[in-house]
């Protein structure tokens, strides 16, 4: 997942003060998850397990038209809850119910049901809204991709609110039904299986299932018009790819690239172990922006991703996700190490698989071309805080903490690790201590002092050479190392940093 979207929508954790219980013994659920980087970002006292979203989006306006139906079930006995959502709502219910609502803050509705709602009850929430996502902004800027011929929601850490109501933060993963109706001609794509469509009256209805838990900004909906490709694994997953039909120039290298999506995920496969979903894919819309995001089981690319040819590394690196990061979420987005140092570790791998330089050679690399006085060396990867959530130091200082366990542990331990933390955490959510714990517990050594220097101490640690090596001997102290040599591979992951460009206004 490259991009980076530093979400706006902080509210208050005051709200939580002033928040008035209306039914005795039942109080409101609070705004917030409890992210500290985020706080408005998911709402306290229910858990959604599905969410049913039918939906009918016309390009030529932007309007898009739905009903959700979320189920959940109550955490506490609530008044009251809140959902996370931007458009214009026309009617809620709860439990059948016609229920009151409200805006609070940029992204908060209200819910007043009925009457309150006991902890372990199930909660089924209807909301019918409607709205133009590209008109919904917070703090200026949308995360709703407007193209010529439609729209696209593919953003992190929010996209949701722009396209439907949800508990919109990672600890709270659902299962999706995604149904789309939309004019004839035009496609629409989402996560998952595309069970079925059927047409009538001019218009095509696109049913999407996504049966494995997802968190909701890795939810994803593309209106267009595509030229799809279609295939399966070995395994008999379905695989499912959609290229724009304007990507001009870069048409040809997107096609390259993604078409070798199976290829990788086999591969990635005797890395980080079984492939945890039903679907593969990804899709290259007709967007302005630069970034790239791991949505579940079919990955957003921009087209300037492809602006110098064919460019593989990046489809390992949101491919990688699928694994780190979709099947294990973070647990707070300051855990985002675990999604990113891994996945551009996985790049490095992936190059020393390709003959293109060994990951030691990248992890050398990129210690030795960045002086002890960069800034990047004060970014803690480990809890980088939420305006360096998506800076290179996580994905390039977290991919030589990487190479370092490597180094300390040997191959055969490093290898059992990458395989075991996905099938233990999967379909979960784990913090980097969480990781550490396993690393220790597997590896039968002590690791804290390791993650502390490469994860939490601002400053350049010391080069992570080989214990066993004639590397060993090298001198890392001078910044510019004359032995040298760039990797071959170091330009084509280098170019994936373009994601890091998240594109406000696109």
């Amino acid at each position: 997942m490259y991009r980076r979207a530093i979400a706006p929508s902080v509210l208050a954790a005051s709200l939580l003060l002033v928040i008035p219980a209306s039914a005795a013994g039942s109080v409101p659920g609070a705004p917030g998850i409890g992210d500290p980087y985020y706080p408005a970002s998911g709402n306290g006292g229910y858990d959604v397990s599905h969410y049913d979203l039918r939906l009918q989006y016309q390009p030529q306006t932007d309007l898009l038209e739905g009903t959700a139906t979320l189920l959940a079930t109550a955490g506490q006995d609530l008044s009251r809850f809140n959902l996370d959502f931007g458009l214009e709502v026309s009617e809620v219910r709860v439990n059948g119910l016609k229920a009151k609502f409200a805006r609070s803050g940029t992204q908060e509705l209200e819910i007043t049901p009925a009457s309150a709602v006991k902890r372990g009850k199930p909660l089924t929430v209807v909301v019918k809204y409607a709205g133009k996502p590209s008109e919904f902004k917070v703090d200026g800027w949308s995360a709703w991709h407007r193209t010529p011929d439609g729209g696209v929601a593919a953003q992190e850490p929010d996209s949701a609110i722009w396209w439907f109501p949800s508990n919109d933060h990672p600890l709270d993963k659902a299962t999706f039904d995604v149904s789309v109706n939309v004019p004839d001609g035009t496609q629409a794509i989402s996560n998952g299986v595309l069970q079925s469509t059927s047409s009538r009256l001019g218009w095509t209805r696109y049913n999407w299932r996504s049966n494995k838990p997802q968190a909701t900004y890795l939810a994803t909906l593309a209106i267009g018009k595509f030229d799809i490709t279609t295939d399966t694994t070995a395994n008999g997953l379905p695989i499912v790819n959609a290229y724009s039909k304007d990507l001009g120039d870069n048409a040809g290298a997107a096609r390259a690239s993604i078409e070798r999506t199976g290829e990788v995920t086999e591969w990635l496969e005797g890395v980080f172990g079984r492939y945890p979903f039903n679907a593969l894919g990804g899709y290259v819309p007709n967007v302005t922006s630069g970034y790239a995001l791991e949505t579940q089981t079919r990955p957003f690319y921009s087209p300037r991703q492809f602006a110098n040819g064919a460019n593989v590394s990046v489809v390992v690196h949101e491919l990688a996700h699928q694994w780190y990061g979709d099947s294990v979420s973070v647990d707070g987005w300051k855990d985002i190490w675990i999604n990113e140092g891994f996945a551009r570790y996985a790049q490095w791998l992936w190059s020393e698989k390709e003959g293109e330089g060994t990951a030691q050679e990248l992890a050398d690399w990129a210690w030795s071309i960045r002086p002890a006085e960069d800034a990047f060396w004060q970014v803690k990867p480990g809890d980088p805080g939420p305006e360096n959530q998506f800076h290179g130091a996580v994905y390039d200082r977290g991919a030589i903490a990487l190479q370092a366990l490597r180094n300390e542990i040997g191959d055969e331990k490093f290898f059992q690790i990458l395989k075991g933390w996905p099938t233990e955490h999967a379909y979960g959510n784990a913090k980097v201590g969480d990781f550490v714990r396993y690393a220790e517990k597997i590896s039968g050594k002590p690791l804290a002092q390791l993650f502390e220097t490469w994860l939490y101490t601002p400053g350049k640690p010391a080069a992570p050479t080989p214990k066993s090596s004639a590397a060993s001997a090298r001198s890392f102290a001078a910044p510019q190392q004359k032995d040298l040599v760039e990797p071959k591979s170091w330009k084509k992951i280098a170019a994936t940093d373009s994601v890091h460009d998240h594109g406000h206004g696109h």
